[in-house]
């Protein structure tokens, strides 16, 4: 009983010095999301209502993203379980001061050009890589039957990080807005380098007195390896060739809502900040109680798969409301599903770990991410010219959010690929037979 009142507050710990400086990070980013409309339109299309250059300028940012993210994720997935989570995390969540801090300075155009070339990069290291190196550590501290609950309280605590990070968008004037938001973001690495302990123990390295060229070859071989490997590991499992399907499609529709929600609603129903920080508190609130309590309990009763299919279904029915809005108090009905569509995360991440053995974590994770960042890739080309259509005078019929209408049908596949999905039972660790592949990266 003492073991394990010790091991439960060893966990506890652990998830506490992971959870705490993601919180602050989340807090800082989404204060500045609901401003950045308002300063990028200003900047971009000064005195007009719609911007057609900021939606063309954020649908190129995703599909750049998309591109480099093919690569990207996977091998800091597969460079998180090889040299550690720590190292990773500082990396990922350090690249967010730059852009930040030349708003800070200045907000004229082409300060803001600038922006988007330093938030491009940044994207491309920490998007989707923050989630999948975090996810990796709560795998490696928890055991499998409280994995759920602790992608629960990780998505539930990025709930609760955007509704105090919209709070204080929504009274905080703008001018300090990025000023605060550097603040929490240097802070976020500084207590990681401080406080979290490293869980993954580095392999040992060989020889290194390696002529250069061949130390090179030999990295690039490591790491097509390891991917083909991570490669197999999804193709060889039923359930994440299946659950790789669902994400794909699910972040093909979603991406491009995300994209260019704001600028839609700006352009049709003339939000500015404060409402678009409304929306998304209603979204946050409902989220945090969603997440932190209703997952842990209905998960352990009906299981993964049917939560996952619940939050899709939802996640449809959002999509088609924001795309037929006839009135402005309709984005605030479609945002309240939002505490529902947040459960597709946590139980993917659940599904995924529980699928995959502890030696596997950081590859599955971010393969699969790798998969979804080619949907974020197509999303955009399609979507971003089908936005501007319809949201101009040239539409064929008079229907501004018909590319969400689009959207929905995307993640309308996502759940019936989900409704067919036969979660396996959890995998135990596996043995470490192949050197070369699990190695790290300089040998």
């Amino acid at each position: 009983m003492m073991e394990w009142g010790r091991r439960n507050k060893r966990e506890l710990v652990l998830m506490m010095h992971i959870l705490l400086p993601l919180c602050v990070h989340w807090i800082a980013e989404e204060m500045t999301h609901s401003v950045l409309v308002d300063v990028t339109t200003t900047a971009l299309c000064s005195g007009k209502s719609t911007c057609p250059e900021a939606i063309y300028i954020n649908g190129l940012q995703q599909t750049i993203v998309g591109i480099f993210k093919m690569v990207v994720l996977p091998v800091l997935g597969q460079l998180s379980d090889d040299y550690g989570r720590k190292p990773l995390l500082l990396l990922t969540i350090s690249t967010t001061i730059a852009p930040f801090t030349l708003l800070a300075i200045n907000k004229s155009k082409p300060f803001v050009y600038a922006y988007y070339v330093l938030r491009t990069i940044s994207f491309i290291i920490s998007q989707g890589s923050i989630f999948c190196i975090s996810a990796a550590y709560v795998a490696d501290v928890l055991d499998d039957d409280k994995k759920t609950a602790g992608f629960s309280w990780m998505m539930g605590l990025f709930s609760a990080s955007h509704v105090l990070g919209n709070v204080i968008a929504r009274f905080l004037p703008g001018n300090y807005i990025f000023e605060v938001s550097i603040a929490l973001l240097i802070f976020s690495p500084a207590y990681i380098i401080l406080f979290l302990t490293e869980t993954v123990t580095p392999a040992p390295k060989a020889n290194q007195r390696l002529p250069l060229l061949r130390k090179v070859l030999k990295i690039v071989q490591q790491r097509y390896d390891s991917m083909k490997k991570a490669a197999t590991v999804v193709m060889d499992s039923p359930t994440l060739k299946c659950i790789t399907l669902v994400l794909f499609f699910y972040e093909l529709g979603m991406s491009s809502i995300d994209t260019t929600l704001l600028y839609y609603l700006k352009a049709v129903f003339g939000f500015n900040k404060n409402q678009f920080s409304e929306i998304l508190i209603v979204v946050g609130i409902g989220s945090i109680f969603s997440q932190l309590l209703v997952l842990p309990i209905i998960s352990r009763f009906v299981g993964e798969k049917v939560v996952l299919c619940a939050a899709l279904l939802s996640s449809t029915i959002y999509a088609l409301l924001y795309g037929l809005a006839w009135a402005p108090w309709v984005p605030y009905l479609s945002a309240a599903f939002g505490v529902v569509n947040i459960l597709v995360k946590p139980c993917t991440y659940a599904i995924i770990s529980k699928a995959s053995s502890s030696t596997d974590q950081g590859k599955t994770q971010g393969f699969i991410a790798g998969i979804q960042s080619i949907s974020s890739l197509l999303s955009p080309l399609a979507m971003t010219p089908l936005t501007n259509l319809f949201l101009s005078k040239d539409a064929p019929f008079k229907c501004k959010g018909f590319s969400f209408v689009c959207a929905s049908f995307s993640v309308a596949i996502s759940f019936g690929i989900a409704w067919m999905l036969k979660p396996s039972p959890s995998t135990k660790t596996t043995e470490v037979g192949d050197s070369d592949v699990e190695a790290p990266l300089l040998t």
